[in-house]
Formats: C-alpha cells, structure tokens, sequence
C-alpha cells in the first residue's frame, strides 16, 4: 500500500476548495482517505495566512512511514516551512536516455562542433583576405581604349557595291 499526500478538490464550480490528505495512489482524486492534513483555498491572495493551513506534526509522522507527496502538495510544504524547498531535478527522477538517444546527441554535437570550426576558418580566411587587400597598392584601372575608326554603316557598305557593280 503506497501512501500519497495529494490534494482532494471541494467547493462550488469556479470556486475551488482544496484539503491536503493523505491517500492510497489507487484511491479517486476526491475518494477516501487517510487522513486530513490541512487546507489549500487559491481563491485567497498568496500572502494571506489562511492560503495554506497545514498540520506539520502528521504531515512530519507520514513523511516518515513512506508517504510521498505529489510535486504541488511538496511545493506548497516547501514554502511552508515543513519539507526541503522544491527541486524539479531531484524529485523527478527521470529514466536515463536510452542508447540511441545518447548517440544521436553525441552524433549532433560532433556536427556542431564541426560547423563551428569550419565558420571560425571561413571568418579567418575572410579576415586575412581583406587584411591583403588593404595592404596592396590600388591599381587604378587604365581607361578603356576607344575604337580608332568607326565601322560605315551597313547601309552605305550596300551603297558602295552597287556603284561598283
């Protein structure tokens, strides 16, 4: 039998109403339980003192036969006074990545690495380019040689064989 400490919902529609219990895992969200450990109203402002009511004495005797609690009812314990603050990741122990996992982002990083040292050699050749260049002499360019005699139209080359002719 694996204990929770969870929230069970009361209070209208729209208007909701929380009591920290303690449960077994199996048992409806708003089913049995255990015992009552306090109270959560998130209709209250987070400052007012009435927010979260807890009894820490049996919320301290359940940690210590087993009871887990769910990441909301730790947080609101966390900030209580009453349980270590909340950390994502120590409490959620997720499984290790699997083998293709690992190799996929150790095939993705070795790609990034390779795209990050050809960019840093493509910006230093670019860099040394424009270093010769700025050290060269400029080469002004000569002026385009005009044509020396201009071509007769076509017209008068027909004109000029039929005279012959």
């Amino acid at each position: 039998m694996s204990l929770r400490i969870r929230l069970s919902r009361g209070g209208a529609k729209k208007r909701p109403f929380y009591r920290i219990v303690v449960a077994e895992a199996t048992s409806p969200r708003d089913g049995r339980f255990v015992e009552k450990l306090g109270t959560y109203n998130p209709m209250l402002p987070q400052d007012h003192e009435h927010r979260v009511i807890v009894k820490e004495d049996r919320i301290k005797h359940w940690l210590s036969v087993g009871a887990k609690p769910t990441d909301r009812v730790h947080k609101m314990l966390g900030k209580a006074g009453v349980m270590d603050p909340f950390k994502w990741n120590e409490q959620t122990k997720k499984a290790a990545p699997g083998k293709k996992r690992t190799e996929r982002e150790a095939e993705e990083a070795a790609k990034a690495a390779e795209a990050a040292e050809t960019a840093a050699a493509e910006a230093a050749d670019a860099a040394a380019a424009a270093a010769a260049a700025a050290a060269a002499p400029a080469v002004e360019e000569a002026p385009a040689e005009e044509v020396a005699a201009e071509e007769p139209a076509a017209e008068e080359v027909v004109a000029e064989e039929k005279t012959e002719a």
